[in-house]
């Protein structure tokens, strides 16, 4: 049998555990990916898009109970126009992200919407936010109880001018979620959707802002 030098024992084992090593950490590496904001992926997805989803969905459904309000009120046809267009963006967008929260075993946050859908007339957004509570008006631009009655109760001479600084104000703040979804988001679904509520929201608060120059 040969005879096996200290140093080459050594050096065997120093190899081995450096392949141990090594092997461990790739092995982190990989449970790891799904929180690597660096990474896209067309399947994999990370807290950020599940918290971009979770928000964005009460966000998009304040907004469509805002375009509701307009009903009835004497209005210019450019608002009626942009009032349908974010209906018709806004409305897919709210569908499409619960589907994938659905998908990723995540709860699907509760919405104005809801409320709406079990009984409440459009006329009670304030009620309906007093009744959701807490926690439903601290993410960026979205409106309070008090901000809903304040334009639930505005002469039609100021309703108009008010609903468009509001709805601008609502704008920025979807467009700074969507940024930080671009930003630390992985699944590529929801980053491309996030850069488009940044391109079109954008797009609409400059239609806003005209509205109020004229």
């Amino acid at each position: 049998m040969p005879v096996t030098s200290i140093e080459e024992t050594s050096m065997r084992s120093f190899v081995r555990t450096s392949a141990a090593a090594l092997t461990l950490a790739l092995t982190l590496s990989a449970c790891g990916g799904d929180d690597d904001s660096g990474t896209r992926s067309a399947t994999e997805h990370n807290d950020a898009d599940v918290s971009f989803a979770q928000g964005m969905i009460p966000h998009h459904a304040q907004a469509l109970s805002m375009v509701d309000m307009l009903q009835s009120r004497p209005l210019d046809p450019e608002l009626e126009t942009l009032a349908e267009q974010i209906r018709d963006a806004q409305g897919p967008e709210i569908e499409l992200m619960a589907d994938w929260l659905e998908e990723w075993d995540e709860e699907v946050p509760e919405t104005m919407r809801d409320h709406v859908n079990s009984g409440h007339d459009m006329g009670q957004g304030s009620d309906i936010m007093e009744e959701m509570g807490p926690g439903h008006d601290d993410m960026p631009g979205m409106m309070s109880a008090d901000d809903f009655e304040e334009l639930e109760e505005a002469r039609d001479d100021a309703f108009q001018e008010m609903w468009l600084r509001m709805m601008i104000e609502h704008h920025e703040g979807a467009i700074e979620m969507a940024e930080t979804e671009q930003e630390e988001g992985r699944f590529e679904p929801a980053i491309d959707l996030a850069g488009e509520i940044v391109e079109s929201q954008t797009a609409e608060i400059e239609t806003m802002q005209e509205m109020l120059a004229d």
